[in-house]
């Protein structure tokens, strides 16, 4: 029986991802990390905002795995709802940015001419502006807060995705598929959603899962210069910041928020280097080639 050519590259697509060691232990800390994120107020020991004063500055025990902090409060507990914090922002403002950015992007580079010229303007401009210093400047702007720090992270990374977009709609618009359906008097929604943004959706993946890893970093930063996710509400970078008088004495204070956003940052770039492996297709040919030589 003939498999079908579709169905043979899903194969050989996940054949590609699954040979990738470090692409499989990366997407199983992301589950790992997606399960903590919408488990953590059930699954966390204590309550974040319990003080418990004679127990504070504790070194991680049996009691308390991450130790206490300056107030008592459980380390773990609040660096597991931290981590929902996290994850939540950044996957929400990457929505925005992906929504926003590949809008903008696909109609671009699909029609070109002058709206082409002012819509690349637009994102010249922003990208003119360092990441960290434009989501300030919005922060400045709206006030600190959760729903800021989403719209800042989105703004920031809306370019991003504009330019992968305008440029995916470029190489593809141009294809013989296009060309025909044109020709045909097909509708430019219809050849919007049929042929362009299924051809571009690999790069723009891709791009989520890095911007995913950096949102993370923008909000840890954010929230650790107070701009960000406010108390009580518990922030990786915010409790980044509180243990700054704490360093030498309670190390844990800073280490297991720190290691959260490394392992989660990491997690998201390696998996995004997987993806791109076998989305790509140089990428992929040498990852085959790879593979084969492996092999022999």
């Amino acid at each position: 029986m003939t498999i079908p050519a579709e169905s043979s590259g899903r194969v050989s697509s996940l054949r590609l991802l699954m040979g990738n060691p470090v692409t499989v232990v990366s997407a199983a800390l992301l589950v790992l990390i997606a399960f903590v994120a919408v488990t953590a107020n059930w699954i966390a020991p204590y309550g974040i905002n319990d003080v418990d004063v004679p127990n504070a500055l504790q070194p991680p025990s049996g009691a308390h795995w991450f130790g206490t902090d300056e107030l008592g409060r459980d380390v773990l507990s609040r660096v597991l709802v931290a981590t929902q914090a996290s994850m939540r922002v950044a996957v929400i403002s990457v929505a925005f940015a992906a929504v926003v950015g590949v809008t903008i992007g696909v109609v671009s580079g699909y029609r070109g001419g002058w709206l082409d010229t002012v819509f690349m303007r637009v994102v010249d401009v922003m990208f003119a502006f360092p990441v960290l210093l434009l989501a300030l400047a919005v922060v400045a702007i709206l006030g600190p807060g959760v729903t800021t720090t989403i719209l800042a992270i989105g703004i920031v990374y809306t370019p991003i995705f504009a330019r992968v977009a305008r440029a995916s709609t470029m190489s593809v618009r141009v294809e013989p598929f296009v060309s025909v359906s044109r020709s045909m008097g097909t509708g430019h929604l219809y050849i919007l959603g049929r042929h362009i943004l299924p051809n571009i959706a690999g790069p723009l993946v891709v791009q989520a899962s890095l911007s995913l890893a950096f949102a993370i970093l923008s909000e840890a930063a954010l929230s650790f210069l107070g701009l960000g996710i406010q108390p009580p509400q518990p922030s990786l970078g915010r409790m980044i910041f509180d243990s700054q008088g704490f360093v030498t004495m309670a190390w844990w204070m800073a280490v297991f928020p720190g290691a959260a956003i490394f392992v989660t940052v990491l997690a998201f770039n390696l998996f995004g280097d997987g993806l791109r492996d076998v989305l790509d297709p140089r990428q992929r040919t040498l990852a085959e080639t790879r593979r084969k030589g492996t092999q022999q």
